[in-house]
């Protein structure tokens, strides 16, 4: 199965639209954000918005695997992979663990942008935790993605995970602090699985422990999108 990884890691990085938009967007998006307007940091925004658009980035990153897997449905490579001594479950755990790594050069683009280009300065403890925690905290979204790319086609599942990304981004308050949001969309916010995600860095970032309903609803989300992924597999093994 190390193989298996290697492999579907290689592929991954070697598409250059994973590239621009995986890597290269949410950086952009952060420093467009963080330096329109003038240099001052107010409430501690620039901190607070690294967090937030590493873990936009580690979302789309997550939800790209899907598109992977329905593209290697649509060419015959699941079927390929069945004859293989891979067991189904090395399967769908060696695609969950490609989505794990490649979420790791999105979240490292956008926290050097905030260390070498914005100036945030935190302990070394704080760099890595955050890193952490947005890396193994991308594996619901990871499992989602999973679970459309098994269920539609290839060009149905980049849309849907398009429509994914930019509802739990807008919603989970990834691009704008969800202060500003009314009070209606404010509870809804706190309902998302991004919202507790980018929450619980960002109590990293300001030196204090993840609350437990972070935590909880984040983990309520996994099981939820990892039964999802499952299903959608046993679907995909009557129907391909």
């Amino acid at each position: 199965m190390t193989a298996y990884v290697r492999l579907e890691v290689r592929r991954t990085l070697r598409d250059t639209s994973f590239v621009v938009f995986g890597i290269g967007m949410p950086v952009l998006m952060y420093l467009l954000f963080t330096n329109i307007g003038g240099d001052a940091d107010t409430g501690g925004w620039k901190t607070a918005s690294m967090v937030a658009m590493a873990a936009y980035g580690a979302l789309g990153a997550a939800l790209g695997t899907g598109t992977g897997v329905a593209e290697d449905k649509g060419i015959g490579w699941l079927r390929q992979l069945r004859v293989t001594p891979m067991t189904p479950r090395q399967v769908v755990i060696g695609r969950a663990l490609t989505g794990s790594v490649t979420v790791l050069p999105a979240v490292a683009a956008v926290l050097a942008a905030g260390a070498f280009v914005n100036g945030i300065r935190l302990e070394a403890w704080q760099w890595a935790a955050i890193a952490l925690v947005l890396w193994f905290g991308a594996l619901p979204f990871t499992l989602l993605g999973i679970g459309n790319g098994y269920r539609l086609t290839a060009q149905t599942t980049g849309v849907v995970n398009v429509g994914c990304s930019l509802a739990l981004s807008i919603v989970g308050g990834l691009w704008f602090p969800t202060e500003l949001f009314p009070h209606w969309l404010r509870s809804l916010s706190d309902l998302t699985p991004t919202r507790r995600f980018a929450e619980i860095g960002q109590s990293l970032a300001a030196g204090s422990a993840p609350g437990p309903a972070a935590v909880a609803v984040l983990a309520v989300w996994a099981l939820l999108f990892g039964t999802y992924a499952v299903l959608s597999y046993r679907r995909s093994a009557r129907t391909v």
